[in-house]
């Protein structure tokens, strides 16, 4: 297949969920008596059209692009970390802790110790799956989806006991300080995070698409038995990456903490998830970086546009969870067929029934 077919296939396989599941919002909302083209304007002017919705688009999209560069890197090389939402909850914790206990800093040195620390904390909560993945072989899919319920409920415990906040006396550590808190710029929803995830961006930009280690990654994910054989050290690769992979999403933890929610709470990543969103998004962007960043910000406008359908329409703001589940339901069964070939298999099969008859 040629660079510019390619190209074509991966933009038809990103847009096709997308109109499917608006298609299949448009005739929920029609059920409700309104336009399904005046909800979605009034929803996307609001998000993407407007200077301040725009601004609060890219605030939203900041963690989204951070988590769905963390699922790329690992599923490049078909090496499934599914802990990123723990492990951005860890990165937001621990974030967190510092940002409350820690008193006397100037600003700057608070909220780096808090980045380092949230960065720190991912690393730490994948290196055991990587550690079983490489070495062990263990299935890194089974492993970081039940890390993920381990994390949320050791944090639960933690917010109710150790780190709870005395005054409110519910699942909540207290707020972080004003000096661990990245300050909004020119008055908009903007804040220090968001150039600092562009920055981190272009960074993986490179390691993806120009780096050695980018090259590697798609090797292992095309067949990591000839990786191998080529002298490529597969086990390491897989550290790399998943290092890689934590990091990020620790990173993107500790900055959404520090840039919106300020303290934890067990609604902190809301529903289903940043690191879950992330998901979606990767699988939306074809573990492309340029893909995942227009896909953060399209995902961060729907979320934002919620409750402006709701204010302005009898539609509830749910309707967007249902585009989004639409959405998930397609890339799935697409991510499914591109790694077991089953719809080739299955048409083949038919195929061969056919000429018997």
């Amino acid at each position: 297949m040629t660079g510019k077919k390619s190209i074509l296939l991966s933009l038809y396989n990103s847009i096709l969920p997308v109109l499917a599941a608006f298609v299949v919002g448009g005739v929920i909302i029609a059920l409700y008596g309104e336009n399904p083209l005046n909800i979605y304007g009034i929803m996307l002017r609001g998000t993407l059209f407007s200077l301040k919705g725009f601004m609060k688009t890219l605030h939203f999209a900041a963690p989204l692009i951070l988590t769905g560069l963390a699922i790329a890197i690992t599923f490049k090389a078909n090496v499934f970390n599914m802990g990123v939402e723990g492990q951005m909850l860890g990165g937001a914790y621990f974030a967190c802790v510092l940002g409350f206990s820690l008193t006397g800093l100037p600003p700057v040195l608070h909220v780096t110790v808090c980045l380092l620390a949230g960065v720190a904390a991912g690393v730490l909560l994948v290196i055991i799956p990587a550690l079983l993945k490489a070495y062990f072989r263990v299935n890194e899919m089974v492993v970081t989806l039940m890390m993920n319920y381990a994390i949320f409920e050791i944090l639960r415990v933690l917010s109710q006991s150790l780190f709870q906040d005395p005054i409110l006396g519910d699942v909540s550590t207290p707020s972080i300080l004003p000096s661990a808190m990245f300050t909004k710029l020119g008055g908009s929803y903007i804040t220090l995070f968001f150039p600092l995830v562009i920055l981190v961006f272009a960074i993986m930009y490179v390691v993806i698409k120009k780096s050695r280690l980018g090259y590697e990654v798609t090797a292992i994910g095309k067949n990591p038995m000839f990786a191998e054989i080529s002298g490529m050290n597969v086990r390491r690769k897989i550290m790399y990456m998943m290092i890689i992979s934590g990091a990020l999403s620790g990173l993107a933890g500790a900055g959404y903490m520090m840039s919106e929610k300020f303290k934890y709470t067990l609604t902190f990543s809301g529903v289903p998830g940043l690191g879950w969103d992330g998901m979606l998004i990767a699988l939306l962007g074809r573990h492309n970086p340029v893909g995942i960043l227009i896909a953060a910000i399209f995902f961060a406008a729907l979320k934002t546009g919620a409750d402006t359908i709701s204010i302005f329409s009898d539609v509830p703001k749910e309707i967007v969870g249902i585009i989004q589940g639409v959405m998930i339901l397609f890339l799935a069964i697409d991510f499914v067929n591109a790694q077991t070939g089953w719809f080739k298999k299955m048409t083949a099969k038919m195929g061969r029934k056919g000429a018997q008859a």
